[in-house]
């Protein structure tokens, strides 16, 4: 099984050379790995001691940050190399300034990850949540590297617990140990075998606790927002802003909007823009204009979003009408504002565990939509209670990089 999987990785590599001379995306996947070998063997030198931290994608790099920050504060005289397996990861965060080398990962080849880890000679490794490539990992182990899972999540489906899994639960053979989110996951990987592990929690929770303590100040969201109550709309996608769009253009009630959608191509924006009644600006025509004249803003660029969720009286989380459903709803919690999503949340356990909890609500139509979003705008009590158990829920799952830097501390002589 282990060679028809090398086979499988090696014809993949030529097939995706193949459709990134057709799709953008894929040209990025591929012509982003041409020559990381040659940037590791240029960037790190023989003497030099490194960590590495692999990251499927930009949502695991920010769960994994708090550990990275950590780590380089605990051994400064490494150099902390990040890779990515996503371009969405890559090209937002390739210039982040905790890492000193950021690259992409390259494809899971038998050579290609000898080459990788004999370039960037790591004497720790953390793979953040999945992503469990074999040859690597057994490249690592065989290399008797210590190689930590943090906020690891397993599933009944995945290979390591299925009759033709052999080779992927072999390659789990190289952690040295396991930091889960949950007790599933411990008890999945008990069931075959494996007991180093440890339920640490979720470090997202670590992240978005620190975020409060930063200053979120955005002088022209400020200027907006004149002090009305205002509602944040974040990582919309088209099937939540057909609804919000109704809403927006027919409430009565004096409210602001703030929309910042996941998607900002320009055809989009415009789209979006077009189809409300109400006055409406971008952030990239605010120049010059006295914001607090406008009822809807909306955020044409990127990575400001937490920021704004700073502001928000109410948020509405999107991607819950979708697949695989909502996006990240602990930045908005992390500030104590109740928070409204759409019906497909089952897979992220934050947001089932607020919504039994009511500090989240879900709802699934127009209706539901408004109905809900007018009994918070109504009801100033009603807002602080649920935003009280929005952030009172993260400060209770705290914790999770304190414990994985615990056990590192103790288990990592390098």
């Amino acid at each position: 099984m282990f060679f028809l999987y090398n086979c499988f990785a090696i014809i993949t590599s030529k097939i995706l050379a193949l459709i990134a001379l057709f799709n953008p995306k894929m040209k990025l996947f591929v012509a982003g790995r041409k020559d990381v070998f040659t940037i590791l063997s240029q960037k790190i030198a023989p003497q030099d001691k490194t960590i590495w931290f692999h990251a499927a994608s930009l949502g695991e790099y920010e769960q994994g940050l708090p550990v990275i920050e950590k780590v380089k504060a605990t051994y400064p005289t490494h150099k902390i190399i990040v890779t990515f397996f996503s371009p969405s990861g890559y090209e937002v965060r390739k210039n982040n300034t905790v890492a000193d080398l950021t690259l992409y990962l390259p494809l899971d080849t038998r050579g290609n990850a000898k080459e990788f880890i004999a370039l960037a000679q790591p004497d720790l490794v953390f793979f953040i949540k999945y992503e469990f490539w074999p040859n690597y990992l057994n490249e690592l182990q065989s290399r008797n590297i210590k190689t930590y899972l943090i906020s690891g999540i397993l599933r009944e489906n995945q290979a390591f617990f299925k009759w033709y899994g052999g080779f992927y639960r072999k390659a789990l053979d190289a952690f040295t140990y396991f930091f889960v989110q949950n007790e599933q996951s411990k008890k999945l990987l008990a069931s075959i075998g494996k007991n180093n592990v440890a339920i640490s929690g979720d470090t997202r929770f670590d992240r978005v606790a620190a975020i409060v303590e930063k200053d979120n100040r955005l002088d022209f969201i400020s200027e907006f927002k004149n002090d009305q109550l205002t509602v944040v709309v974040g990582s919309s996608w088209p099937k939540d802003e057909v609804l919000l769009t109704q809403y927006i253009n027919t409430t009565k009630l004096a409210t602001k909007f703030i929309i910042a959608p996941h998607n900002i191509k320009p055809e989009q924006i415009n789209e979006l823009k077009t189809g409300i009644t109400r006055k409406t600006i971008l952030f990239s025509e605010r120049e010059g204009k006295d914001l607090s004249e406008y009822d809807v803003l909306i955020i044409d660029t990127i990575g400001i979003l937490t920021k704004i969720y700073s502001y928000a009286d109410i948020a509405y989380v999107g991607g819950g009408f979708g697949n695989p459903g909502v996006h990240n709803i602990l930045e908005p919690a992390t500030f104590g504002v109740p928070i409204v999503i759409g019906p497909n949340y089952s897979h992220f356990a934050e947001a089932t565990a607020l919504i039994n909890l009511e500090g989240c609500t879900a709802i699934q139509n127009l209706a539901e939509l408004t109905l809900k979003m007018e009994e918070l705008v109504r009801d100033e009590m009603l807002r602080y209670e649920k935003g009280h158990i929005c952030s009172t829920f993260i400060d209770m799952n705290k914790g999770a990089t304190q414990i994985i830097m615990n056990y590192v501390a103790q288990s990592a002589t390098i």
